[in-house]
Protein backbone atom coordinates (compact mmCIF):
# COMPACT_ATOMS: atom_id res chain seq x y z
CA UNK A 1 0.00 0.00 0.00
CA UNK A 2 1.07 3.41 -0.63
CA UNK A 3 2.00 5.54 1.86
CA UNK A 4 0.58 9.23 2.42
CA UNK A 5 2.98 11.88 1.25
CA UNK A 6 2.47 14.90 2.95
CA UNK A 7 1.36 17.53 0.66
CA UNK A 8 3.63 20.32 1.93
CA UNK A 9 6.64 17.41 1.73
CA UNK A 10 5.35 16.55 -2.02
CA UNK A 11 5.73 20.06 -2.56
CA UNK A 12 9.00 20.58 -1.45
CA UNK A 13 10.30 17.26 -3.20
CA UNK A 14 8.63 18.61 -6.77
CA UNK A 15 10.71 22.31 -6.07
CA UNK A 16 13.98 20.67 -5.55
CA UNK A 17 13.39 18.08 -8.95
CA UNK A 18 12.77 21.16 -11.01
CA UNK A 19 15.15 23.07 -9.79
CA UNK A 20 17.41 20.29 -10.39
CA UNK A 21 16.01 20.52 -13.60
CA UNK A 22 16.26 23.82 -14.12
CA UNK A 23 19.91 23.16 -13.69
CA UNK A 24 20.50 20.57 -16.41
CA UNK A 25 20.96 17.24 -13.80
CA UNK A 26 20.68 14.55 -16.05
CA UNK A 27 19.44 12.52 -12.55
CA UNK A 28 16.56 15.45 -12.30
CA UNK A 29 15.61 15.38 -15.85
CA UNK A 30 15.32 11.66 -15.88
CA UNK A 31 13.06 11.41 -12.40
CA UNK A 32 10.85 13.77 -14.27
CA UNK A 33 10.52 12.20 -17.89
CA UNK A 34 10.06 8.58 -15.30
CA UNK A 35 7.18 10.87 -13.00
CA UNK A 36 5.21 11.77 -16.18
CA UNK A 37 6.80 10.44 -19.49
CA UNK A 38 3.93 7.76 -19.75
CA UNK A 39 1.31 10.38 -18.83
CA UNK A 40 2.56 13.23 -21.29
CA UNK A 41 2.71 9.94 -24.04
CA UNK A 42 -0.87 9.06 -23.52
CA UNK A 43 -1.98 12.81 -24.10
CA UNK A 44 0.14 13.22 -27.25
CA UNK A 45 -0.91 9.82 -28.73
CA UNK A 46 -4.85 10.57 -28.11
CA UNK A 47 -4.52 14.45 -29.32
CA UNK A 48 -1.94 14.05 -32.37
CA UNK A 49 -2.76 12.22 -35.68
CA UNK A 50 0.27 9.65 -35.85
CA UNK A 51 2.31 8.34 -33.30
CA UNK A 52 5.09 9.68 -35.17
CA UNK A 53 3.59 13.39 -34.31
CA UNK A 54 2.82 12.18 -31.01
CA UNK A 55 6.49 10.76 -29.76
CA UNK A 56 7.76 14.43 -31.36
CA UNK A 57 5.49 16.08 -29.51
CA UNK A 58 6.54 14.17 -26.17
CA UNK A 59 10.11 15.07 -26.91
CA UNK A 60 8.84 19.09 -27.49
CA UNK A 61 6.99 18.98 -24.09
CA UNK A 62 9.96 17.46 -22.22
CA UNK A 63 12.52 20.14 -23.73
CA UNK A 64 9.95 22.65 -22.88
CA UNK A 65 9.29 21.43 -19.37
CA UNK A 66 13.61 21.69 -18.91
CA UNK A 67 13.91 25.06 -20.41
CA UNK A 68 10.76 26.69 -18.38
CA UNK A 69 11.97 24.75 -14.76
CA UNK A 70 12.79 27.56 -13.27
CA UNK A 71 9.42 29.01 -13.58
CA UNK A 72 7.54 26.42 -11.73
CA UNK A 73 6.06 27.61 -9.15
CA UNK A 74 4.64 25.16 -5.83
CA UNK A 75 2.42 27.67 -4.10
CA UNK A 76 0.34 28.35 -7.91
CA UNK A 77 0.36 24.61 -8.84
CA UNK A 78 0.74 20.90 -8.49
CA UNK A 79 3.63 19.88 -10.39
CA UNK A 80 1.31 17.04 -12.16
CA UNK A 81 -0.82 20.16 -13.12
CA UNK A 82 1.54 22.24 -14.15
CA UNK A 83 3.28 19.43 -16.28
CA UNK A 84 -0.35 18.82 -18.03
CA UNK A 85 -1.52 21.94 -18.78
CA UNK A 86 1.79 22.78 -20.28
CA UNK A 87 1.41 19.56 -22.25
CA UNK A 88 -2.08 20.18 -23.52
CA UNK A 89 -0.80 23.88 -24.34
CA UNK A 90 1.65 22.89 -26.38
CA UNK A 91 -0.38 19.92 -27.89
CA UNK A 92 -3.15 22.73 -28.79
CA UNK A 93 -0.19 24.75 -30.44
CA UNK A 94 1.16 22.41 -32.34
CA UNK A 95 -2.37 21.22 -33.51
CA UNK A 96 -3.13 25.05 -34.93
CA UNK A 97 0.11 25.40 -36.64
CA UNK A 98 -0.45 21.88 -38.79
CA UNK A 99 -4.30 23.20 -39.20
CA UNK A 100 -2.82 26.95 -40.26
CA UNK A 101 -0.15 25.37 -42.83
CA UNK A 102 -2.77 22.70 -44.39
CA UNK A 103 -4.88 26.24 -44.62
CA UNK A 104 -1.98 27.60 -46.60
CA UNK A 105 -1.26 24.99 -48.36
CA UNK A 106 -4.64 24.81 -49.41
CA UNK A 107 -5.09 28.25 -50.79
CA UNK A 108 -1.51 28.42 -52.47
CA UNK A 109 -3.18 24.78 -54.35
CA UNK A 110 -5.87 27.67 -55.13
CA UNK A 111 -8.53 25.73 -53.38
CA UNK A 112 -10.86 27.74 -50.78
CA UNK A 113 -10.58 26.75 -47.01
CA UNK A 114 -13.74 24.62 -45.69
CA UNK A 115 -14.48 27.25 -42.69
CA UNK A 116 -13.94 30.20 -45.07
CA UNK A 117 -15.25 33.26 -43.45
CA UNK A 118 -15.37 31.66 -39.75
CA UNK A 119 -11.78 32.41 -39.54
CA UNK A 120 -12.29 35.65 -37.75
CA UNK A 121 -14.09 34.68 -34.64
CA UNK A 122 -11.38 31.47 -34.05
CA UNK A 123 -9.31 33.33 -32.09
CA UNK A 124 -11.64 34.70 -29.94
CA UNK A 125 -13.28 31.11 -29.62
CA UNK A 126 -9.87 29.83 -28.84
CA UNK A 127 -9.39 32.43 -25.95
CA UNK A 128 -12.27 31.61 -24.39
CA UNK A 129 -11.44 27.83 -24.15
CA UNK A 130 -8.39 28.64 -22.82
CA UNK A 131 -10.31 30.69 -20.23
CA UNK A 132 -12.07 28.12 -19.26
CA UNK A 133 -9.91 25.32 -18.82
CA UNK A 134 -7.37 27.75 -17.16
CA UNK A 135 -10.44 28.87 -14.58
CA UNK A 136 -11.31 24.63 -14.33
CA UNK A 137 -7.73 23.71 -13.85
CA UNK A 138 -8.06 26.81 -10.63
CA UNK A 139 -10.67 24.88 -9.04
CA UNK A 140 -8.64 21.43 -9.48
CA UNK A 141 -6.00 22.77 -8.16
CA UNK A 142 -7.92 23.50 -4.44
CA UNK A 143 -8.92 19.80 -4.82
CA UNK A 144 -7.61 17.30 -2.05
CA UNK A 145 -4.34 15.53 -3.22
CA UNK A 146 -5.87 12.38 -4.15
CA UNK A 147 -9.28 13.54 -6.08
CA UNK A 148 -6.54 16.42 -7.98
CA UNK A 149 -4.45 13.75 -9.03
CA UNK A 150 -7.44 11.11 -9.94
CA UNK A 151 -9.18 14.14 -12.14
CA UNK A 152 -5.89 15.26 -13.55
CA UNK A 153 -4.79 11.72 -14.58
CA UNK A 154 -8.62 10.92 -15.79
CA UNK A 155 -9.94 13.13 -17.56
CA UNK A 156 -6.01 15.15 -18.85
CA UNK A 157 -4.14 11.81 -19.13
CA UNK A 158 -6.73 9.54 -20.31
CA UNK A 159 -6.05 7.10 -17.93
CA UNK A 160 -8.78 4.63 -16.58
CA UNK A 161 -9.52 4.38 -12.82
CA UNK A 162 -7.72 1.42 -12.80
CA UNK A 163 -4.44 2.33 -14.37
CA UNK A 164 -4.35 4.95 -11.52
CA UNK A 165 -5.49 2.78 -8.88
CA UNK A 166 -2.28 0.47 -10.06
CA UNK A 167 0.07 3.44 -10.51
CA UNK A 168 -0.98 4.63 -7.77
CA UNK A 169 -0.84 1.69 -5.64
CA UNK A 170 -4.85 2.55 -4.45
CA UNK A 171 -7.61 0.15 -3.88
CA UNK A 172 -9.70 0.87 -6.76
CA UNK A 173 -12.74 1.82 -4.83
CA UNK A 174 -10.52 4.58 -2.97
CA UNK A 175 -10.19 6.17 -6.57
CA UNK A 176 -13.94 5.84 -7.51
CA UNK A 177 -14.54 7.82 -4.62
CA UNK A 178 -12.07 10.43 -5.04
CA UNK A 179 -12.84 10.80 -8.64
CA UNK A 180 -16.58 10.93 -7.73
CA UNK A 181 -16.04 13.29 -4.67
CA UNK A 182 -13.91 15.13 -6.97
CA UNK A 183 -16.54 15.93 -9.63
CA UNK A 184 -18.89 17.07 -7.05
CA UNK A 185 -16.82 19.32 -5.61
CA UNK A 186 -16.08 20.61 -8.96
CA UNK A 187 -19.65 21.20 -9.27
CA UNK A 188 -20.93 22.82 -6.24
CA UNK A 189 -17.84 25.31 -6.76
CA UNK A 190 -19.06 26.01 -10.76
CA UNK A 191 -22.52 26.65 -9.47
CA UNK A 192 -21.53 29.29 -6.85
CA UNK A 193 -19.57 31.25 -9.51
CA UNK A 194 -22.32 34.14 -10.78
CA UNK A 195 -23.38 33.54 -13.95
Amino acid sequence: MRVAVDPQTQAERDLELMTGVARGDEASISTLYDRFGALVYRMAVQTMPTREEAEDAVQEVFIRLWRTAEKYDPQKAALITWVMLLTRRHLVDKLRRTRARVRTSTLDDGFAPRDQGTGASEPLADAQEREKFDSLMKKVEQLPDLQRTVIVRAYLGGQTLRQISQELETPLGTVKSALSRALVRLRERSAEEPS
